[in-house]
Formats: structure tokens, C-alpha cells, sequence
């Protein structure tokens, strides 16, 4: 289990937005993950965008990553494996960069994204968790993923976005059998149920005493449910740290991938602050939140 980690944890905020800044098209089924395979050295422009920030974890470009999404647009098996394990070499490169750069730094931690079962389709149904699928395909689907990741030196395996119980109940049998330590976050379209109409307390309370599992938490939901939902989960947390990372609010558009709305750094910060205050310990952004958002949490 993770001992050594000083609290507040300050994660990287969203991968695509950075990558948007940078010219790129993610209008693609494989959205962020497409870049893996063509553009690779703006991913690690975007990781050390985020370091420069004052993130102290990277999360890897895994989150739509897999075999069967690469398979899909035309690669073998073999070289899908490697596309998955690029996107932590990609993460290493950024952060050796960075400590070239910045040698007085203390240590940089690597998350390797695993994301839920939607992701892969790439419809949008993270954000419904409505995707019809037996609990052994999900099962396989995950297992693969995680033996990928788990084999090279991250620090943790990230269970992101993750959107419905039957999801959070298969992960929370594999996340004991893994080599890595995990965090899971869940994904909510109000302040009490998952994208999928399951109470989160109820995802909270199969996962509380998850072996392997250090932190359980709300990524990639709007900020104005997350001190709710804190609120509501605490109690049933128990020993393991509490993770939040929010998109925007913005409303996403599965149509043309895109987002609509706006977001302001100083109004994040205000929040943030309240969400440490009520026992937060990891802390970031997801989907729209920027270097300058995370910046805010460290200067």
C-alpha cells in the first residue's frame, strides 16, 4: 500500500484540452489515444505543461487505449500492446524533462489511465453507463488492460470515469489481484447517483474495503456536486484517501466530441479549497481543467 505520498496530492488536470490547444483534431473513436500512434511528442508537450503547472502525478494517455479500439483502425495485437505501453514511456519522457529542468523537484508519480468500458466505444456511454455487456467480457476486457499497464514501473493503476456498479463490482475483484496500487474514481451526473442511476454510495461501499485500493473518489463530474457528494461518501470511506478531480461543467457533446460552456481558474480554486477542507487528500482535474486551473492549486 501507498505510504509515502505527502498530502494534498496534486494531479494534472485534462489530457485532450491541452492536446486541443495544440492544434490537434481529437474528433476520432480513439479521441487522445489516436496521438499515440502519430503525434506522440505533443503528449509530452502536454505532460510538461502540467508539471510546469506544479502537478506531482502524471496520469498516462491510456484512458481510451486498447487492444480491440487500436485493432479496430487496423493494428495487430502486437503492436496495440505497444501503442498501450507508449503512453507511459510517453509519461516518463515528460517527467524526466521536467526533472532535468527542475532538479530540485521532489518526486513526480505516474498514473497509469485505465478507463471504463465505454471508453472504448467511443460513443459517449461513460457518460451513461448503459453499454450492455456480460460481467465476464467485462471482466476480460479489463484483466487485459491492467496486465498491460501493471507490468511496467507506474506507481498506480487509475480507475477512471468509471460510471456503473456492475463496473466498479468487476474492478473491485481484479484491483486486489494487481501488482500496483489503484485508485477508482466515479463518474456522476448529480450528487447522488453514478451516470448509470446506481447511488454512489453504494458504488463507495463495495469498494471500501478493496484490497490494493488506497484511494476512492468523483473524477470527471461537474464541480457543483462534488462537496455533496464528499459529504455523502466520507463516512463510508474508511481507511482509503479520498480523490476528486472534476471536469469543468462544461456539457459535453458525443456528437462532434466536442465541449460547450466555459470555466474560470479562480472560481476552481475557490472550490478546491472547500473540497480539501472537508478531508479531500488528492486533488486535480479532469476534463477542461488546464495547466492554468492546476497552477492555482500550487502557487
Amino acid at each position: 500500500m501507498v505510504t509515502n505520498i505527502k498530502y494534498p496530492l496534486i494531479l494534472d488536470g485534462g489530457l485532450s484540452n491541452v492536446l486541443e490547444e495544440l492544434g490537434c483534431d481529437l474528433n476520432h473513436e480513439l479521441w487522445s489515444a489516436k496521438l499515440l500512434i502519430d503525434q506522440p511528442d505533443l503528449i509530452i508537450k502536454a505532460h510538461l505543461a502540467y508539471l510546469r503547472a506544479g502537478a506531482q502525478c502524471l496520469t498516462s494517455s491510456s484512458y481510451q487505449a486498447t487492444i480491440k479500439g487500436f485493432e479496430r483502425i487496423g493494428l495487430n495485437r502486437t503492436d496495440a500492446i505497444k501503442m498501450i505501453l507508449r503512453s507511459v514511456e510517453l509519461a516518463q519522457e515528460a517527467r524526466s524533462i521536467f526533472l532535468k529542468e527542475s532538479p530540485e523537484s521532489q518526486i513526480i508519480y505516474l498514473a497509469a489511465s485505465i478507463g471504463p468500458y465505454g471508453a472504448f466505444l467511443a460513443d459517449g456511454s461513460e457518460y451513461r453507463g448503459d453499454y450492455k455487456i456480460s460481467d465476464n467480457e467485462l471482466r476480460q476486457f479489463h484483466a487485459e488492460k491492467i496486465s498491460i499497464l501493471e507490468s511496467t514501473n507506474v506507481d498506480f493503476l487509475a480507475f477512471e470515469t468509471i460510471p456503473s456498479l456492475q463496473e466498479v463490482q468487476i474492478l473491485s475483484e481484479l484491483i486486489p489481484q494487481s501488482n500496483k496500487p489503484c485508485w477508482m474514481s466515479f463518474s456522476c451526473y448529480d450528487s447522488e447517483f453514478l451516470n448509470d442511476g446506481s447511488k454512489i454510495i453504494e458504488a463507495v461501499k463495495i469498494c471500501s474495503s478493496t484490497n490494493n485500493l488506497f484511494a476512492l473518489g468523483i473524477n470527471c463530474t461537474a464541480p457543483k456536486y462534488i462537496s455533496s457528494i464528499i459529504k455523502k461518501i466520507r463516512p463510508f470511506v474508511k481507511d482509503k484517501k479520498i480523490i476528486v478531480y472534476p471536469n469543468s461543467g462544461e456539457i459535453y457533446l458525443p456528437e462532434s466530441k466536442s465541449w460547450k460552456g466555459i470555466s474560470d481558474p479562480d472560481v476552481f480554486q475557490k472550490m478546491t479549497s472547500v473540497w480539501l477542507d472537508l478531508g479531500v487528500n488528492i486533488i486535480g482535474g479532469c476534463c477542461r481543467i488546464g495547466p492554468e486551473h492546476i497552477s492555482k492549486l500550487t502557487h
